[in-house]
């Protein structure tokens, strides 16, 4: 079952965290895009008010939220009705897809992999972006998520285990890049992303489709 409830609820305080922390979202925008492949076609699954995809040039996704749909939509993004397990989207339709901080909320993770993969053409990509929940930060969340409307919901994943599933469901040649470092509240710049894991808060991923699951 769709984990919306708080998004649906609380739009106005969700899009308000992205600007009382810009410099942790323009980090994290940044770390994404390094891996968003140029003059393919792409789909955000996830998509929510679009605040990843807008700016990576990203115009269509998925999104069980209604709120969120209707936000998306108005800023001129093409938003289906669905979930990562059951994407409502064509077979090798896409070039690449884009999950940011998505897969806490999703009910079955290989699933929703193995989905991703159905969409992507041959040798598509797969790029994800999570709280990390062996790093200082994810512990952090980990530790007052039942004080957080947002996150109280979520399944925090280490990278380590991310990989595992995405390779469960037929990707490789796995990359991996970590930003975010420190205090949330005392970061006052764009923080360049770093190779690897670890220290940062927010990792990307970005893996390949496998020519055989």
């Amino acid at each position: 079952m769709p984990r919306t409830q708080p998004f649906d609820d609380y739009l106005d305080e969700y899009e308000a965290w992205f600007d009382k922390h810009r410099f942790v979202y323009l980090s994290e925008l940044e770390a994404v895009r390094h891996f968003i492949p140029k003059n393919k076609t792409g789909v955000e699954i996830g998509i929510g008010t679009g605040r990843f995809a807008i700016p990576l040039g990203i115009t269509e996704g998925v999104e069980p939220s209604r709120a969120m749909r209707e936000y998306a939509r108005s800023k001129g993004v093409i938003v289906h009705d669905g979930v990562g397990e059951a994407l409502p989207l064509p077979d090798e339709s896409f070039d690449f897809a884009l999950m940011v901080t998505t897969v806490c909320f999703v009910d079955d993770i290989l699933a929703t992999f193995r989905e991703a993969r159905r969409i992507l053409t041959p040798a598509g990509r797969l790029i994800i972006g999570l709280v990390d929940k062996t790093s200082p930060l994810g512990r952090l969340y980990e530790k007052y998520k039942e004080k957080n409307k947002f996150y109280r919901p979520a399944t925090f994943y280490s990278t380590d285990e991310i990989i595992s599933y995405l390779e469960e469901a037929g990707f490789g040649e796995i990359r991996v890049v970590q930003t975010v470092f420190g205090d949330l509240d005392s970061i006052n710049e764009v923080q360049p992303f770093k190779d690897g894991l670890g220290k940062g808060g927010f990792v990307v991923l970005e893996s390949v489709k496998s020519a055989q699951a």
